[in-house]
């Protein structure tokens, strides 16, 4: 099933400066070879679920290796049975709109 998510991750008790860690959380999304939409607060992902929540739980082991003792996360998850849609459909959907 195809999914379009939502996620903040942030590590806690690791300072104020988090780009480190959102990076690391980046090349894991991309090494899963899923769509991807980087946000000032967060990163839109494309993919089949099961793909998707496994980089999602990469992404956290990677993040405690990398020193954080505490994570939270933040998972906005939607899915479609209708027809296919893609971050960059739903975007232009409302675009077009805007345009009216």
């Amino acid at each position: 099933m195809k999914v379009m998510v939502d996620v903040s991750v942030v590590p806690i008790g690791v300072g104020v400066s988090l780009s480190s860690y959102v990076a690391a959380c980046e090349k894991v999304f991309k090494e899963a070879n899923l769509t991807t939409r980087l946000h000032a607060y967060g990163t839109n992902l494309e993919g089949e679920w099961d793909e998707v929540f496994a980089a999602i739980k990469r992404c956290h082991e990677v993040v405690h290796q990398m020193g954080a003792p505490r994570i939270s996360t933040v998972i906005k998850a939607g899915t479609r049975t209708d027809k296919s849609q893609t971050l960059d459909d739903k975007v232009r959907s409302v675009e077009q709109k805007l345009m009216k």
